[in-house]
């Protein structure tokens, strides 16, 4: 049975915890976890039909940065790099950028956040897989089409962000980021590799969102609540959770590779995943480009992953999704 810790605004630093949780320390912000679900069909049956999604919005800035990303990507060759080689490529050129909470948290009904200016940890992961997937599939010439080319790396952001990979309501973000890797594995889009790791087995259920309601101003919207709360059930029967203890990371790293996206797993009652990003292989050592505090911008850790986990109370260990290229049509 893994150690939990009692839920404290004041103790919990991460990513996936810190934009509700750090930020409800500092009192002054309202945010939520940057992930989604789906609404159970009971669920839905019971309640009012979602609202149709409104349109992505697009900054001047954001088109500008999503440009010179794309073409960096083309002059780099990105292409034709190994996979994980080139989401690292990618992501380093974001180190830097503003670490932002709660991007996704928009006003109104759910829609399909575009933001290259600021992250969190999980919008970072997204945005860059989508990004790189642009890159191998789609290529600069795209651009000289504005509209076909945001409608092009929209669907690559939704699939990953949604279950299923289409947005339907707040419910269908994948809140909780364990449900993120195997909803993403599940089309083909990663693979888990965190059972080749000498993993150990999880078996609390989640239920975070739904014991701190008055966190996610959502979950006050008519059947959202209880979408989520059906959501966490279904989890709940789901076969339990593998990850790799704290303790084990140093003797797995040989197994990690560049690009692996690297999910921090959370000492928080409830709550699966604390933090999130990609691991980079610097020096000899196994790294992590996150997204981290707030206050603070893109970084590649100075500590190594396995000496970084150690050193933070509220993180226990690691689960590991390898991005593939996704299946042809």
């Amino acid at each position: 049975m893994r150690w939990r810790t009692t839920f404290t605004l004041a103790k919990v630093s991460a990513c996936v915890v810190v934009t509700v949780v750090a930020l409800a320390a500092l009192a002054s912000w309202q945010a939520q976890p940057p992930t989604s679900t789906v609404v159970d069909e009971t669920v839905a049956a019971a309640s009012e039909p979602p609202a149709a999604p409104g349109p992505a919005a697009w900054t001047s800035e954001d088109w500008t940065i999503f440009e010179e990303k794309v073409r960096f990507g083309a002059e780099e060759g990105l292409a034709d790099l190994h996979l994980g080689e080139a989401i690292v490529r990618l992501a380093e050129s974001f180190v830097g950028a503003t670490y932002t909470p709660g991007t996704l948290e928009v006003p109104g009904r759910e829609r399909l956040v575009i933001n290259f200016r600021e992250f969190d940890c999980v919008t970072l992961v997204e945005n860059v897989l989508a990004l790189t997937r642009f890159v191998r599939e789609d290529g600069a010439e795209v651009l000289a089409d504005p509209v076909e080319a945001r409608s092009r790396y929209e669907a690559h952001l939704e699939q990953v962000r949604y279950r299923g990979g289409t947005l339907d309501g707040y419910p269908s973000r994948l809140h909780y980021f364990s449900e993120w890797l195997t909803d993403n594995a599940s089309r083909g889009l990663l693979r888990l590799v965190t059972g080749e790791l000498e993993p150990a087995t999880d078996h609390e259920s989640v239920r975070f969102m739904s014991e701190h309601p008055d966190a996610y101003r959502q979950l006050a919207e008519p059947g959202v609540f209880d979408a989520i709360v059906a959501m966490e059930q279904r989890l709940g029967h789901a076969p339990d959770r593998l990850y790799v203890p704290q303790d084990r990371i140093a003797q797995v790293a040989d197994r990690i590779r560049d690009g692996d996206v690297i999910a921090a797993t959370s000492t928080v009652e409830g709550l699966d995943v604390a933090h999130t990003g990609f691991a980079v292989w610097r020096d000899g050592a196994l790294h992590l480009l996150h997204a981290p505090l707030v206050g603070r911008v893109v970084e590649i850790s100075e500590r190594p992953l396995a000496e970084r986990i150690l050193s933070i109370g509220s993180q226990d260990g690691i689960m590991v999704g390898r991005p593939v290229e996704p299946p042809r049509p």
